[in-house]
């Protein structure tokens, strides 16, 4: 039955009185006499929760100090159970990670035997994380570094400097010099010949100067290329040399002294295939031909806008003309030249198809020389390098690295012992 809030706390206020009178006035000084025992306590305290009127109505199940303890027991035996095996798990957790910072210390190295074996070791690893970053693109080493995923950027900035190149095209030009710079050469390498015929020197004239406002470009490209490999390269070889802080500075100094010669190498290289370019125009890309056809379909009407206009000799001739390959363009200011306007539209078509060729092949090239650039660097350059700047001229550089780090390991092992000792003196000083 379930009083009302009146009748419940008026209950409760005479329960209340009732324990102090009975439990605390009667039990607590049972309980406090020093010639009464354990048993004689436990049996005040049935007692009072027989014979007291509301203490009685209570369920004996969970009545009394010994039931009170043992429920208690089990509550905590409960959570114990629930929050073992995550305290279980967070321990192998710590051990395994302990265990693995000690993998990682390196070993003492007492002879120059062992000193060899652990740096063939490190080279070893070291050049097949190189092999699989640099040469197979793969990234499992480093899966959330971007800039560790070597092939996929390279392709993208071999890309970006597509694009770039295949922009400097010799096409653009504004709309009112169109033909200008062709008319120009050709004035200036007449020759007493037959007519009709489009000396070489014209179009080589013409290249050079192009080429020379790109020459530039494949410079800063190749130079950005090497600086980013040079950062893939050191990080990977620190890396593997971290727990022996006697290779990292030699290690260091031998990746960024040969990328410096693998940098100047393709700086070389771009100059050396910049110049081939200016000297020499040819192709066997069956594309060249088919694009100056193209180019070449629009010179009738051309030449028509030039002469007598769209309607005929008697209409206003048009100023604007658009071609395929050009856009619109301006050719008012040709009426001049209606001469060479001739030579100087097939020069024009000529240097626009080959010049696609030319920039793509600059791409091409590019790429696959760094391919072979930076196989070479993994496979062959890059071990002679460390070992060399290792062992040293006079073949001693083991010998002195393993003094170093027995050096540095004892001066370790001394400074452990001093603070040992200092932690130990003050325990000693404080118990006394």
């Amino acid at each position: 039955m379930i009083l009302p809030d009146k009748h419940l706390a008026s209950s409760l206020r005479h329960l209340m009185e009732s324990f102090k009178k009975q439990a605390l006035g009667g039990l607590s000084e049972k309980v406090t006499m020093d010639d009464e025992s354990y048993e004689e306590v436990r049996e005040e305290e049935a007692k009072l929760f027989d014979n007291q009127p509301l203490l009685s109505k209570i369920n004996k199940s969970i009545v009394g100090i010994p039931t009170l303890a043992e429920r208690l027991a089990k509550i905590q035996a409960t959570i114990i159970v629930k929050c073992f095996p995550g305290i279980v798990r967070k321990i192998n957790d710590k051990l395994s990670s302990n265990v693995e910072e000690l993998n990682k210390l390196p070993r003492n190295l007492t002879s120059i035997g062992e000193a060899m074996i652990a740096f063939m070791r490190i080279l070893g690893s070291a050049k097949e994380s190189l092999r699989k970053i640099l040469l197979r693109g793969e990234f499992d080493e480093y899966p959330d570094e971007h800039d560790m995923h070597y092939i996929a950027r390279l392709a993208e900035m071999l890309n970006q400097y597509s694009e770039e190149m295949q922009s400097k095209c010799s096409t653009n030009e504004t709309k009112s010099g169109f033909l200008l710079d062709e008319i120009c050469v050709l004035e200036e390498t007449k020759t007493i010949g037959l007519p009709n015929f489009l000396p070489r020197a014209v179009f080589l004239t013409l290249l050079q100067k192009n080429i020379k406002g790109i020459s530039f470009a494949p410079i800063e490209f190749v130079e950005k290329i090497w600086d980013y490999i040079e950062n893939v390269v050191v990080s990977v070889l620190m890396r593997h040399s971290d727990n022996y802080p006697q290779l990292l500075s030699s290690t260091r100094r031998a990746a960024q002294n040969l990328v410096s010669k693998k940098r100047k190498q393709s700086v070389d290289w771009v100059i050396d295939i910049v110049e081939m370019e200016k000297l020499t125009d040819y192709t066997c890309n069956p594309e060249y031909v088919s694009l100056w056809n193209k180019l070449m379909a629009h010179q009738n009407a051309f030449m028509e806008a030039l002469n007598h206009g769209v309607l005929g000799p008697h209409c206003m001739k048009p100023t604007n003309l658009h071609m395929d390959g050009y856009g619109d363009v301006d050719v008012n200011h040709l009426r001049s030249h209606v001469v060479v306007a001739h030579e100087a539209f097939d020069l024009k078509s000529r240097l626009a198809a080959y010049w696609k060729i030319v920039l793509r092949r600059l791409v091409d090239c590019m790429a696959l020389h760094l391919l072979f650039s930076v196989q070479n660097l993994v496979s062959k350059e890059i071990e002679m390098e460390i070992i060399n700047e290792l062992v040293g001229p006079s073949a001693n550089g083991l010998e002195r690295m393993l003094e170093e780090l027995n050096n540095s390991i004892k001066l370790l092992l001394k400074e452990s012992k001093d603070v040992v000792s200092k932690i130990t003196d003050r325990i000693a000083a404080y118990v006394n």
